[in-house]
């Protein structure tokens, strides 16, 4: 018996390619006799994506597939999370940054994500929430980090990923401001002034890979990088320590592991949740264990 797949796909994600490539892998499947029955379901504007995944009838199906980018991948996890979906999740990187797909090496050419879905590993991953929101890889406040949900979809489409770089430029002068917080983890309470702030579930964040140097999606806790105000003088030299990996020991940084951190401010700040605007602080943002059975490549069959 082939596959029963509820397919969510957002068609204007990476440069507009996603429906093309979805076509490639659905052929593959039919040609392979690996597919019963391919549901579609089209995005057209903000939770949509949730929506269809929330809706989901699990007996209907064997797996939920989203493509798309980190905010319709986010919106599929919210849905499934807030209608306690507990079918399997396959995600199609076709957006401008991907970090969950690319921390976790998932397929970017159609045939090899169509070969995984025939033959799937599975793997339980974590899930973080912010108050309501869900996430599944990074919530963040401060600089330069409400630059996706800011950036134009229809820049974002025609020059990829530069159109975030282009967006974070402007960020720039503002390098001076920074945000009092009070920040409660793992018994510990932090009162700074301070320039931005990450949690993650995942090592890769904006597509820096080795940001959140020890974090894992399936161990039960999250990783935080506090970034402090500091002299401008420090921030370059601390940017360069960020894309090696070599930061969590600079003076000007906060890093910490734990399943639950409360963030308050005097001061409105608007949360990016997966590169998306999320809920202001105060926020209280913990893990969920094993909260997604993700489908992943499995190990190459020796020749």
């Amino acid at each position: 018996m082939g596959l029963r797949l509820r397919i969510i796909i957002n068609p204007s994600s990476g440069r507009e390619t996603s429906l093309k490539d979805l076509d490639n892998i659905l052929l593959y499947l039919s040609e392979t006799g690996n597919l019963t029955r391919s549901d579609i379901c089209y995005t057209s504007g903000k939770n949509d994506a949730m929506n269809f995944a929330r809706k989901t009838v699990t007996s209907k199906y064997d797996a939920i597939v989203a493509l798309g980018g980190d905010g319709t991948v986010n919106e599929v996890v919210t849905g499934m999370m807030r209608g306690g979906i507990n079918l399997p999740l396959a995600i199609y990187t076709s957006g401008t940054v991907n970090d969950f797909a690319t921390i976790n090496n998932l397929p970017q050419a159609p045939s090899d994500f169509a070969r995984m879905l025939s033959k799937p590993t599975y793997i339980n991953v974590d899930c973080g929430k912010a108050n309501d929101d869900y996430f599944l890889n990074v919530v963040a406040g401060g600089l330069m980090t409400d630059v996706a949900y800011k950036t134009r979809s229809d820049i974002k489409t025609a020059i990829g990923p530069a159109a975030y770089w282009l967006s974070a430029m402007k960020d720039l002068p503002d390098i001076n401001r920074s945000i009092p917080v009070k920040i409660t983890v793992n018994g510990v309470t932090y009162e700074e002034d301070i320039i931005m702030f990450m949690i993650s579930n995942t090592s890769s964040v904006g597509g820096f890979r080795k940001i959140m140097t020890k974090a894992d999606i399936t161990d039960g806790v999250l990783d935080m990088l506090v970034v402090k105000k500091m002299d401008p003088l420090e921030v370059v030299p601390l940017l360069g320590s960020l894309m090696i990996g070599d930061h969590i020991n600079n003076d000007n940084v906060i890093y910490t592991q734990s399943d639950d951190i409360t963030i308050e401010s005097n001061e409105p700040l608007v949360l990016d949740i997966d590169g998306e605007k999320g809920s202001s602080l105060p926020a209280r943002i913990s893990c969920i264990k094993n909260a997604i059975k993700l489908i992943v490549p499995g190990k190459e069959e020796p020749l």
